[in-house]
């Protein structure tokens, strides 16, 4: 499948993925190494963000890696850390939410921010793309 549309899919697939791994690294630094929730939350993030930009590089988007994206790709988390990490907090806090389901459901907001930032920096040419897509047409001038 190819296109925006495959993208999507593989990126949900990775998504997936990427989610297991964070929960593989949050739950025994929660339970088993009995870390603060969110100093267990932040290790997992950024040990599975690793993963999630080879996964997405090679797998969702089909370009290469380079210093530069891997560099630039914790851009694009920001966001969604941010988003989940206000998620995180307030479904512990306010809504009272069992600490160990919070991140799941905070993740699951965070998705199409992730989304669109990841696709701006790891998809070459996509910016120019876009831009010539949303131009008017060119009228030719005798």
């Amino acid at each position: 499948m190819s296109g925006q549309l495959g993208q999507v899919i593989r990126f949900g697939f990775v998504g997936g993925v990427n989610t297991c791994t964070f929960y593989a690294f949050y739950w025994p630094l929660l339970h088993l190494a009995k870390l603060p929730y969110f100093v267990a939350y932040t290790i997992a993030f950024l040990l599975s963000m690793v993963g999630s930009f080879f996964l997405n590089t090679y797998f969702t988007y089909r370009t290469k890696p380079s210093w530069k994206k891997f560099l630039l790709f914790p851009l694009t988390n920001v966001t969604n850390f941010v988003v989940q990490s206000a998620g995180l907090f307030a479904l512990v806090h306010w809504v009272g939410m069992n600490k160990t389901i919070a991140p799941l459901v905070a993740a699951v907001v965070a998705i199409p921010f992730t989304y669109l930032l990841s696709r701006r920096i790891l998809v070459p040419g996509h910016r120019t793309a876009q831009a010539e897509q949303t131009a008017p047409p060119k009228v030719p001038v005798d």
